[in-house]
């Protein structure tokens, strides 16, 4: 390994933990439920991409290994991420979980609340 892709490899593994770390940071000090819930799928999801990149390119330089797994872990990653966010928001807004006094936009609270799902004959059409 030459000392220029020690450099880089460090360099993305340092990224990718202080990605974690301003997540975690994120999720235990934002004020409410709904702003917690940025933490984890933005700055956690972008750290772990960062250190499974580090490990593909370790594996690829340094083993001459081009592995599957990395890619298809941060695919996952990536895709479910934001689904769970969704789904949790989702969850919040029915049960009600207040936002702090200061989120913007809060009028829009109750028309999500009351949105209702798309009737089945409504999708044939």
């Amino acid at each position: 390994m030459t000392l220029g892709t020690e450099i880089l490899i460090s360099a993305i593994l340092l990224l990718g933990a202080g990605m974690l770390l301003v997540g975690s940071i994120g999720l235990a000090r934002l004020p409410d439920f709904y702003t917690r819930l940025h933490a984890p799928t933005k700055a956690t999801t972008l750290g772990i991409a960062c250190i499974v990149l580090a490990s593909m390119l370790d594996s690829w330089i340094n083993h001459d290994l081009v592995s599957v797994k990395e890619p298809v872990i941060t695919l996952f990653l990536l895709i479910t991420a934001p689904v769970t966010a969704y789904m949790l928001s989702k969850a919040a807004l029915h049960y009600r979980v207040r936002p702090v006094k200061r989120t913007q936009n809060q009028h829009l609270i109750n028309t999500a609340r009351n949105q209702q799902p798309p009737k089945a004959t409504d999708m044939t059409e």
